[in-house]
């Protein structure tokens, strides 16, 4: 019988604070994308149907009705039918918790220690 201790290396010390909650990854792709962002930025000022944001981002009618329907389907842009046309707006909401996830993140950043080897 050897005289070593065990030590358990998946434990932490309790001194270390607890990590903030995993962003949400999928918001953080639709956001990444520079026509979504784009899209995001314009309807923060304003309710837009499909053909203003075309115009305004120079992208086709088409490739627009996609991306707002990946930002509809993640629940940051909803839709509202004024005759033969579509108004979208956004979802302040659901930006406001990515941006408190994120928030936590620098929070925690700021009380990140060296964890010895």
């Amino acid at each position: 019988m050897t005289g070593h201790a065990t030590v358990n290396i998946t434990s932490r010390p309790t001194d270390f604070h607890t990590p903030p909650a995993p962003i949400d990854d999928r918001m953080l792709r639709l956001l990444a994308d520079p026509l979504r962002a784009q899209l995001v930025t314009l309807l923060a000022a304003e309710q837009l149907c499909t053909c203003h944001l075309a115009d305004a981002t120079g992208s086709l009618p088409s490739a627009v009705s996609n991306q707002l329907r990946h930002l509809r389907e993640a629940g940051l842009v909803e839709r509202e039918a004024a005759g033969r046309f579509v108004y979208y707006r956004l979802r302040p909401e659901v930006l406001a918790q990515v941006g408190a996830q994120l928030t936590a993140l620098a929070a925690s950043a700021h009380l990140a220690e060296k964890r010895p080897c």
